[in-house]
């Protein structure tokens, strides 16, 4: 156990590994055990990342344009092995048959076919945008089936025992989305939300709240039957904020509008420059600061209160729930305008640790916040603070012009030492009053430890081994667990000097003890969202 004040070194750059392209497996390999594999465990542990990072010559140049590797441990009768295949979507099938880079993806161009002649190039260059579905990101389940997802409007069926691929879904066919987040809220029940930006009322950007029921009776597809439950708008009317995730509580959603905005014309245009890549379409409104929106789920209603806080860049949300007229929102932040993907570039990723922490200083400083919404609004009540639970610092302010400035309380704050990939005891917590939320500790962008914080006491607990390269922890509670935090945390770890250099860790949710590894012969490159099925 370290502290976390403890700053563990790389200057071996044996990270780099873990950005590097691998093979897929044609059959599952066991995996040798150390400890002893909780029974209770007897699902799987699905990942998602990057896997391909070159075709032929021609590499992807950012850690989100790899292409998708799904990552698979079972577990069965105390054993545990270990699978892995590419998802075999549209980008990732024509790059292997063609041997180049043919569809854009976030920060690589895709030049067109050098072996067509000047007019096919030129009209393809007006046939519309090719974009990807390279869906690296996550898997989660909508009604009986599991799709591998990114950012954009396709999504992809996986079959989660063999690792096929099955069906690509336009999003587009059945709802008003340019795209949807890889971060749904998924109820009890099986229904999914999620938010994506649109086409909203009178040619202007908005962002929709989309409902997808559970499981039907009839075994139709639920995707079918998806719905827009909630419109909220834009700050600025052609340039939507960048959005990863949302918050929700039992009766409200909560969406944050960062300053990090896509710029619609630009990104129109730049498909017909060359050379241009989402990434070119990103700027940052230095002046918005960040918007706060709050709606009611049942019936879905836009609540129009001016909620304003000083800029920061938002990924993930922790959690979001409701106490005495407030509406609690926890989050991982990282502190003013600028976009954090400009330092995810895989040449920053791959350098010296020198360098990876020279690029790190310039970053955005990341920040676990608490930012608390009051919901019972008085126009009199200006200049006080509206906030009044006892447990928190986090203010709220009414101002002359009607705004209301949200302050957050700091949760944790650790130079370049950021808590990202969060996660929480869902099943139970999601949307609750909450004690426990665990983590990826990046040190100036490399995961290099599990974190758990208590976000009461601000206690810390810390898992790390030397020049191992741990990912997001997922929670999976104890069967007859009593307490938040009676589980384990399942992660992938990356040791690229031992001799087993990939495993999957199992870890006491209480303390961060070890319970158990389970080792295989094989590297594995970077993982980002996954879960656990039972």
């Amino acid at each position: 156990m370290y502290s976390l004040t403890l700053k563990i070194e790389h200057p071996a750059g044996s990270y780099k590994k873990i950005f590097e392209t691998c093979e897929e497996l044609s059959e599952p390999i066991p995996a040798v055990i150390t400890g002893r594999i909780p029974s209770f465990l007897r699902g799987s542990l699905l990942r998602l990342g990057p896997g391909l990072f070159e075709v032929g010559d021609e590499p992807f140049y950012h850690l989100f344009d790899g292409q998708a590797l799904m990552h698979k441990f079972d577990f069965k009768n105390g054993q545990v092995t270990y699978f892995r295949k590419f998802i075999k979507t549209d980008a990732y099938v024509r790059a292997i048959t063609e041997k180049r880079v043919v569809i854009t993806e976030f920060g690589t161009f895709a030049y067109p076919d050098p072996c067509k002649n000047i007019f096919s190039r030129f009209f393809s260059y007006f046939k519309g945008v090719e974009v990807t579905d390279n869906c690296l990101v996550n898997v989660y389940p909508i009604g009986e089936d599991y799709y591998a997802v990114t950012e954009t409007n396709f999504i992809t069926k996986v079959d989660t025992d063999t690792l096929e691929t099955t069906k690509k879904v336009d999003l587009c066919n059945y709802v008003n989305v340019n795209g949807l987040t890889a971060h749904p809220h998924i109820e009890r029940d099986g229904t999914v939300y999620n938010i994506g930006n649109c086409m909203g009322k009178g040619a202007t950007l908005a962002y929709n709240i989309v409902r997808m029921p559970p499981a039907q009776k009839d075994k139709s597809d639920p995707i079918e039957k998806s719905k827009v439950v909630v419109q909220f708008p834009s700050a600025e009317r052609f340039k939507p904020s960048y959005v990863h995730s949302f918050g929700m509580s039992e009766n409200y959603f909560v969406f944050v509008e960062t300053p990090v905005k896509i710029n619609l014309l630009k990104f129109l245009s730049a498909w017909s420059i060359r050379g241009s890549n989402y990434m070119d379409c990103f700027e940052s409104n230095e002046t918005l600061g960040t918007w706060f929106h709050l709606a009611t789920k049942d019936p879905g209603e836009y609540i129009d209160h001016k909620f304003r806080a000083a800029a920061i860049g938002l990924f993930h949300h922790i959690n979001t729930y409701e106490d005495d007229g407030f509406v609690v929102v926890d989050v991982c932040a990282w502190k003013g305008f600028e976009f954090v993907y400009n330092y995810l570039w895989l040449a920053n990723l791959r350098a010296n640790w020198d360098e990876v922490k020279k690029a790190a200083m310039m970053a955005p400083q990341p920040e676990v916040r608490r930012y608390v919404i009051p919901l019972d609004i008085h126009k009199e009540e200006q200049g006080k603070n509206l906030v009044s639970l006892p447990y928190t610092t986090a203010t709220a302010v009414m101002h002359s012009d009607g705004t209301i400035w949200l302050e957050p309380e700091v949760l944790f704050s650790g130079p370049r030492q950021a808590l990202e990939f969060p996660q929480i005891n869902y099943e139970k917590y999601a949307g609750k009053n909450y004690t426990y939320a665990y983590g990826l500790g990046l040190n100036h962008f490399i995961p290099d430890r599990i974190v758990k914080l208590n976000v009461k006491t601000k206690e810390t607990w810390v898992w790390q081994e030397p020049d191992s390269y741990p990912s997001e922890p997922l929670f999976v509670q104890t069967p007859d667990g009593i307490d938040e935090d009676d589980g384990v945390l399942l992660t992938i770890v990356v040791a690229p000097g031992a001799q087993r250099p990939g495993y999957m860790l199992i870890l006491n949710a209480r303390d961060l003890s070890e319970i158990a590894r389970a080792e295989v012969d094989c590297t594995m490159p970077v993982t980002f969202h996954g879960m656990y099925k039972a």
